[in-house]
């Protein structure tokens, strides 16, 4: 992949960030919380795939967009941070438990904070993606 389609790349996912995020508002409005937190999730983990993009790497698990994440963006420590990280990780783990927990309750206050968690984290990727693209 070259430059041009790295950079094409990193755009088509970060409008899925934004498609996503605004799915899971829909969603949070209609109060379904636990498909909320599903996009929300997504939303998330799309605008750091976004950033992935932009060193051409790429991973197939939800481990290993989290790890790539902590290893290209966050361990520098220039721009990213271990909050970031947390907020990322935090994400995953109230995703899985929506969509996997036949007893896990989704609470309005934290899907709230979920969409807040991803609408941040986009708009941070926006900004980072703006010197690139």
């Amino acid at each position: 992949m070259d430059e041009k389609n790295r950079n094409a790349l990193a755009k088509v996912r970060i409008e899925r960030a934004q498609e996503l995020l605004e799915e899971a508002k829909r969603l949070m409005v209609d109060g379904a919380y636990k498909s909320a937190n599903n996009r929300a999730y997504y939303s998330f983990e799309k605008s750091i795939k976004a950033l992935l993009a932009l060193k051409f790497k790429d991973a197939k698990t939800h481990a290993g967009v989290l790890h790539l994440f902590n290893s290209e963006y966050v361990h520098n420590g220039e721009y990213f941070t271990h909050e970031d990280y947390v907020k990322f990780k935090d994400s995953e783990f109230i995703r899985t438990a929506s969509d996997y927990d036949d007893f896990y309750i989704a609470a309005k206050e934290d899907s709230q904070k979920q969409i807040e968690n991803a609408e941040y984290m986009i708009k941070k990727v926006e900004k980072y993606l703006s010197e690139f693209l």
